[in-house]
């Protein structure tokens, strides 16, 4: 059984998913481009994710994913894609701001967590009218600060 990852080594393991399927080939360089680390980081990362069964590299060659690695890494990548659609498509977040807040939420979201979810995007997404409440939602959002002055002041003078 292979055990529980770190945030850290789980996007090592996404990182070389992603290179793979762009380029054909993960390297330690472009895993370190990739990552915003340095390449003596990835080789200590690479070194510990080997022993733990997860990916093979030999030197100064590709590396790549063993199947536990490949499957540990498409669990990662669906989550991140599912929470960029959550937080892009119904809350409106900004796309670049979501992939942040995706890449921090990815690692602790469980899998029972991660199946509600996935549900309530497919009702809210596929549900008629759609379009119409997300918009509304946008309003309610942009226009929350509004709200509270309003739901404030009205307080104030039923308090007087």
């Amino acid at each position: 059984m292979v055990e529980e990852q770190t945030a850290s080594m789980e996007d090592y393991l996404e990182a070389i998913l992603l290179l793979t399927r762009k380029s054909g080939a993960a390297r330690v360089t472009s895993i370190s481009d990739f990552l915003g680390v340095t390449k003596p980081s990835v080789s200590y990362a690479l070194k510990k994710l080997s022993k733990r069964g997860l990916v093979v590299h030999e030197g100064y060659g590709d590396v790549s994913l063993t199947s536990a690695g490949r499957k540990l890494a498409e669990k990662v990548l669906e989550k991140h894609q599912l929470l960029v659609v959550l937080l892009v498509d119904i809350l409106g977040v900004g796309e670049e701001t979501a992939k942040r807040d995706a890449c921090r939420m990815e690692h602790s979201l469980s899998d029972e967590t991660k199946s509600k979810l996935e549900g309530l995007a497919e009702f809210i997404l596929a549900s008629p009218g759609a379009n119409k409440r997300l918009e509304k939602l946008r309003y309610y959002q942009e226009n929350l600060d509004r709200y509270h002055e309003d739901l404030e002041r009205k307080t104030r003078s039923v308090e007087s």
